[in-house]
């Protein structure tokens, strides 16, 4: 069918709207215009929902939506997603690709709209959804005949929960494809994992479609893992947050008189902190952590929380951590990254 000049860019607005006001049916009807006008399946996932969903994300961070909003736009553009499927119907004759989250990962949309676009190029997709445990994986995959895996991670602190589900394909001979922003905004992350990327779902589907290129890359090159931050890290974690609470306390008069949900994000704002620090020790890139620190900033700053807060919490864990070389020189990059209002030398900086 010829596209009558209507493109998902002029309809952005409308859909975005629907979003905002949770509306179901308007939403799958500005999606259904698009599709009667003759613009493929695959463009309105990737021009329309896909933007619109990184849009909803935009606007929790800068805390103009609460997380019951953003929920209700994720559920609406998830129908939306659907209600495309069940219009296109494609018939896939292609080998079969299991898609899926990394366990722990619960942003599902985008591994589904990649799911979808494999969909659309002639594959057989089974679609697992969220957080699927590794050895979950690998007993369906062995229950069924998969051509390959493409797995989900939309956050860079469950890199190291990624190497241990990437294994466990490859393990069984499966080759794996992997995607989101997790693995670096270029993929440097996947490489160093020792798996094959893709930035979007149509590149996903040209890599699927050449295992000699899916199965062509180097081994993971993690021997910085000898030197044991990684696993000294992780098996201080509660430790660690417990100090760092003691030192808020210390500090913050007002620390006492939080409300049990003030107290709780807090807790979860320390121990995301050591994750990001665990994954950066996990791949040995600080930027990692660094970039994290600058969005944790930013997320906080939209809720009245002081980079100060921030750089005196990192500089608590550098001079705990005082043995922890790399972890250190992360640590006083992320603070160095801090607005000059959120700065002060951390512990080996004076």
């Amino acid at each position: 069918m010829a596209t009558t000049g209507i493109s998902p860019a002029a309809l952005y607005p409308r859909y975005l709207h629907c979003l905002a006001e949770a509306d179901e049916p308007a939403a799958v009807e500005v999606a259904r215009e698009l599709l009667d006008a003759g613009v493929p399946a695959d463009r309105v996932l990737l021009d329309l929902v896909a933007p619109a969903q990184a849009e909803v994300g935009e606007r929790w961070a800068r805390n103009e939506w609460s997380v019951a909003q953003e929920h209700a736009a994720t559920h609406v553009s998830e129908r939306v997603v659907a209600a495309i499927a069940a219009y296109a119907n494609p018939r896939g004759d292609r080998g079969r690709i299991v898609v899926a989250c990394m366990d722990g990962e619960w942003h599902a949309l985008p591994a589904r709209l990649v799911a979808e676009v494999l969909r659309l190029r002639g594959w057989q997709v089974t679609f697992l959804g969220a957080s699927v445990p590794a050895a979950h994986l690998v007993s369906y995959l062995h229950r069924h005949d998969a051509y390959a895996v493409a797995l989900a991670c939309a956050l860079p602190m469950r890199l190291p929960q990624a190497h241990r589900m990437i294994e466990a394909c490859q393990r069984s001979d499966v080759p794996v494809v992997v995607g989101g922003r997790g693995f670096g905004a270029d993929g440097r992350w996947a490489r160093r994992l020792g798996v094959a990327w893709a930035p979007d779902g149509p590149t996903a589907a040209d890599l699927l479609g050449d295992e000699r290129v899916l199965r062509a890359v180097a081994p993971a090159d993690l021997a910085h893992l000898a030197d044991d931050e990684y696993a000294g890290l992780v098996g201080r974690r509660g430790e660690l947050i417990d100090s760092a609470l003691a030192d808020l306390a210390q500090r913050m008069p007002g620390f006492g008189d939080y409300t049990p949900a003030q107290f709780d994000s807090t807790v979860s704002d320390l121990g995301y902190i050591l994750d990001f620090l665990a994954a950066a020790l996990y791949v040995d890139d600080g930027s990692l952590f660094t970039e994290f620190v600058e969005w944790l900033v930013t997320i906080l700053a939209s809720r009245g929380v002081p980079a100060a807060a921030v750089g005196a919490t990192l500089r608590h864990y550098a001079g705990v951590l005082h043995d922890f070389p790399r972890a250190g020189a992360y640590l006083r990059a992320g603070g160095a990254s801090l607005p000059a209002a959120g700065r002060r030398p951390l512990p080996s900086e004076a």
